[in-house]
């Protein structure tokens, strides 16, 4: 492959002289977008660049360093996607905000939310021509009605899976936080339009498709933030006028619909379950066995394919659509090259942080298969085989035994990794920015470096001296379609 920064120059010197040759006759720039873009990704650094953040609170203490720590309003790295048209501008999105494990607490297990009124939020960023990386705007997340949601779990009969939301001091996150918990009076907060944001597609009009990890839920907002349609596994939300097969409410807890994806023509979405849900139940999640739902938009019709990961429970962090059957996939485990907060106990030289690339018409739609002796579609679990799971049968047989009734998951091929590209030291690599059909955008969720150990927060490292940031990479990639 020619060497981009090479052949960037080239274009940028050609642009200038063509730019003072049109200066001297009619006083118009000629440089194109695509010159400028191919200058600015020539100025972009290897080692990448950090998002820039700002500090939500820096008062709690590290139970590690019994010192003050920062909570960083960054977090711009659950999801990434291009800007649909213009060239070297991206968007990325949060997650549900700041928050950790907590354990032990009085009303059950739980997450900590150190700004438990954080509202996720999108970011529009650019790649400047300095070799820098700029925010332009942020879109803050709304309800129909214009008021501001937050990233607190919904409540169970929207896909809540039982955690509880508690303040660092160890108390609950009640609707009134001005007086103490009573069931009755003052309950713990939930938020039925909370959202966990993992994937995000931006649109021509200037609207968006985000997907979470509570539902699953596939929610659009308008340019503003608001929301304005809603898809997901419950039929009995009134929000939606497109469900999803019901088996996707068995989505593992915190491990949702972490990949979304649509199609150039902007008429199917398609989204990427993190890991093996827990169809029926969490006995079948250690497993490879993972599912892609795509949404026709415009007549509702459901497509499901399976993807099969490199090793069980890794996490599948992001898709992008390529075209209408070809997408990448961002496939990861949850390790640190060098360690992260375990420090040398958690050096993982053979970190898996890759991508692939998929094409959709080479696997079994799960949805129309011709169903042979002892398949059903059951309207509660999906596609069964002598009544079980999908998830069930590999369990007891592995994917053989689906492939002796006709069943595949797509094909995938290694596009990237990136811990052999640049010795990538972050554990959560999400987001991926197509920029043009030879350059790949990298981000990972840096969790508003924030982490806990034993369910006490503390300072979210990388190594012993770097607090993890969001950072952008961008790597050479074959992202041509025929």
């Amino acid at each position: 492959m020619t060497n981009w920064k090479t052949l960037s120059a080239v274009l940028l010197g050609s642009a200038m002289l063509t730019a003072c040759k049109s200066s001297s006759d009619n006083n118009e720039p000629a440089v194109t977008p695509q010159q400028e873009l191919a200058a600015r990704l020539a100025a972009f650094p290897q080692e990448g660049v950090e998002l820039p953040f700002s500090v939500l609170r820096d008062d709690l203490i590290d139970g590690k360093t019994m010192a003050p720590f920062e909570v960083r309003n960054g977090g711009y790295g659950s999801a990434m996607t291009a800007h649909p048209s213009n060239l070297g501008e991206f968007y990325a999105m949060t997650d549900r905000g700041p928050n950790a494990d907590f354990v032990g607490g009085a009303y059950g297990s739980g997450k900590s939310f150190p700004v438990a009124d954080y509202t996720p939020r999108i970011g529009h960023f650019r790649i400047t021509a300095n070799g820098g990386v700029e925010q332009l705007a942020t879109i803050l997340l709304k309800r129909p009605d214009g008021t501001l949601i937050t990233g607190l779990p919904n409540t169970s009969a929207l896909g809540g899976t039982g955690e509880t939301p508690y303040n660092p001091d160890g108390t609950p996150i009640v609707v009134d936080p001005t007086q103490p918990y009573d069931a009755a009076t003052n309950p713990i907060k939930l938020d039925d339009y909370g959202l966990d944001g993992e994937g995000l597609v931006a649109l021509r009009d200037g609207s968006f498709w985000a997907s979470d990890e509570y539902g699953p839920h596939m929610v659009h907002f308008d340019a503003e933030g608001r929301e304005i349609d809603r898809i997901n596994p419950f039929t009995a939300d009134t929000r939606t006028r497109i469900n999803l097969p019901a088996e996707y409410a068995y989505r593992r807890a915190n491990r949702g619909m972490e990949g979304l994806a649509i199609t150039p023509d902007e008429k199917t979405l398609v989204g990427l379950m993190q890991s093996t849900m827990d169809l029926p139940t969490k006995a079948v999640r250690a497993q490879t066995i993972t599912r892609i739902v795509t949404v026709n938009l415009e007549t509702g019709e459901i497509g499901q394919y399976l993807y099969q990961q490199e090793k069980a429970a890794n996490s599948n962090s992001e898709m992008v659509g390529l075209s209408n059957t070809d997408f990448l996939v961002l496939e990861r485990d949850g390790s640190f090259l060098y360690g992260g907060p375990k420090g040398a106990a958690g050096v993982t030289p053979n970190a898996q942080k890759q991508v692939y690339r998929i094409d959709l018409s080479t696997g079994t739609n799960l949805e129309t298969v011709t169903l042979q002796a002892g398949m059903v579609q059951d309207p509660d679990l999906g596609l069964t085989i002598n009544g079980k799971t999908l998830e069930q049968v590999v369990l007891d047989g592995g994917w053989d035994a689906l492939a002796t009734v006709g069943i595949y998951p797509v094909n995938k091929t290694l596009l990237l990794d990136m811990v052999v590209e640049a010795n990538y030291p972050h554990d959560k690599m999400e987001g991926l920015w197509r920029i043009d059909e030879g350059h790949l955008g990298i981000l990972n969720d840096d969790d508003f470096a924030t982490w806990s150990t034993g369910g006490v927060l503390e300072q979210k490292m990388l190594d012993a001296a770097t607090i993890d940031a969001g950072r952008l990479y961008i790597r050479e990639a074959d992202l041509s379609v025929d």
